[in-house]
């Protein structure tokens, strides 16, 4: 590579390793939920990191700054697919992703929720999906504020919010269903 890119020290590849250990996941599954997509969420969330490594430094926030740049991903590759975007079955999620899938029985109910929450959240305005989606991925409020560019004061109000729209829209898809 060029001049353009910092050689990372000893010290950054440690401290970027602790960092990718404790945050892949949860990016990932947030990814997940938000997308609807494991492939997608997968290459976003690594595309995220690769982005970091590539800073040769930590910014002061790293959950925040990878919050935001996978943010900035997925909108980008949203707008380009957004005519192409597919729906993922649950047997090709469940083979990448999870363990064997449960009798047909189960899997059926499951799927009928599934289908009432992804329903229920996409039919959400983004700002509100998105708190949801990161809080139960475990961010902290100041991560999801630094990554969606609000006030930490204000990320329990509108997490209290969102869940009321949340439960209130769920519960017209089950009266619906």
């Amino acid at each position: 590579m060029g001049d353009s890119h910092r050689e990372p020290t000893a010290s950054f590849h440690d401290q970027f390793t602790t960092i990718f250990d404790a945050n892949f996941g949860r990016l990932y599954r947030y990814l997940d939920r938000l997308s609807g997509e494991p492939e997608l969420a997968d290459d976003v969330a690594q595309e995220a990191f690769v982005r970091l490594y590539r800073r040769g430094a930590l910014p002061d926030a790293p959950e925040a700054w990878l919050i935001s740049v996978a943010m900035n991903l997925f909108r980008n590759v949203q707008t380009t697919r957004r005519r192409r975007r597919r729906l993922l079955t649950t047997e090709r999620a469940t083979r990448a992703h999870a363990d064997p899938p449960p009798p047909a029985d189960e899997r059926a109910v499951a799927d009928e929720t599934r289908l009432r929450v992804r329903a229920t959240i996409d039919g959400m305005p983004e700002r509100d999906r998105r708190l949801l989606l990161l809080q139960a991925e475990g961010f902290s409020y100041r991560e999801i504020a630094a990554g969606l560019d609000l006030h930490e004061a204000s990320v329990g109000t509108l997490l209290a919010r969102a869940r009321d729209l949340f439960r209130t829209r769920y519960q017209e898809h089950s009266d619906v269903s």
